[in-house]
């Protein structure tokens, strides 16, 4: 089985080597761009086969000895979910995610280009220069929302976990995507708080993993497989539960921004506000809404975790304000 390399109708990149399956798209001179096109066809081929050799070691459950690998792929998994080891993850969390952000540096280096993504099955790696943008849609049953990035803003990795998507997830989230500094890190995150938004319920249904796939990393872990009908009440709580995970992470300064939906619910927390366009099909004038909140509650919260309030002597302030303006006159 050898990788298979395709130009789209539109001109973007398919790449396809069993089970990895990517859209790759680079912006600029179109000279740079075919470069940057060979290399990354150059460097798919190998990916897969390397990662196969070290798949015992990638679905061990991380403890206290950080894994030792030897492939590029494996070592950005390794170093992804090492940091969330105190829970159950094994490297396979962040596969996605790595490879995304591995073809992206062969993509791009050498080349001169504005920007670049390379997209593995919705786990996505970004390179932006500055002046440049990128707009990521956010699904969940439909396009429910867009995140507008910039050069500036610390994101170059976008993934989105869930009960529908092609990993097993111990959570009832439709979706969960998280903003952050690599596609590798974004999808361990997006993996453990998909899995937070959950709670136990007679309509929700859960098999071990090992049930549906002997291979599967998560073992005899059980798994959601169903969801019926669920109160508001209960989907409310479900998503608070995934909320409190991804304020945490980001407070740890591990993500930048959340989006989490289940049932047409939606929580959405973030480091800094990422912009919802006017062109968000659905519900994005909601997330929009929610961002900004979100961005509320983070600042009040900084200012309770500042310390109690001290005295403050407002003529004196006003002193020191005018003895500051004589000074430079």
């Amino acid at each position: 089985m050898s990788a298979v390399a395709a130009r789209l109708t539109d001109g973007r990149l398919h790449l396809q080597h069993g089970p990895i399956d990517l859209i790759v798209e680079a912006f600029g001179a179109v000279s740079e761009v075919e470069h940057a096109y060979a290399q990354a066809i150059e460097r798919v081929g190998d990916i897969l086969p390397t990662l196969v050799r070290e798949l015992p070691i990638l679905r061990r459950p991380v403890g206290d000895a950080y894994p030792l690998l030897q492939g590029p792929v494996a070592r950005r998994m390794a170093e992804a979910v090492w940091q969330h080891r105190a829970v159950y993850i094994t490297p396979m969390a962040a596969v996605a995610g790595a490879v995304a952000d591995e073809m992206l540096q062969a993509l791009v280096r050498g080349r001169r280009l504005d920007k670049a993504y390379v997209n593995d099955g919705g786990d996505i790696a970004l390179h932006l220069t500055r002046g440049h943008e990128l707009r990521a849609g956010i699904f969940a049953t439909a396009l429910d929302g867009v995140a507008r990035l910039t050069h500036d803003q610390p994101v170059r990795g976008i993934a989105t976990s869930g009960r529908g998507g092609r990993s097993f997830s111990l959570g009832i989230a439709d979706s969960a995507t998280v903003l952050a500094a690599t596609a590798a890190a974004a999808d361990a995150a997006a993996t453990l708080i998909a899995n937070a938004v959950n709670l136990d319920h007679p309509a929700i249904e859960r098999r071990p993993a090992r049930d549906l796939d002997p291979d599967s990393d998560l073992g005899d872990l059980p798994v959601t497989v169903a969801v019926g009908p669920l109160p508001d009440a209960v989907i409310a709580e479900a998503l608070d539960r995934g909320a409190a995970e991804a304020r945490r992470l980001r407070l740890c300064g591990m993500i930048e921004a959340t989006a989490l939906s289940l049932r047409g619910q939606w929580r959405i927390d973030v480091q800094q506000e990422f912009v919802m366009t006017e062109e968000t099909p659905r519900h994005g004038m909601d997330l929009e809404r929610s961002a900004r909140m979100a961005a509320l509650r983070a600042a009040l919260d900084e200012g309770e975790a500042s310390g109690p309030a001290q005295a403050f002597d407002f003529d004196d302030f006003l002193a020191t304000k005018r003895r500051k303006q004589d000074g430079r006159q």
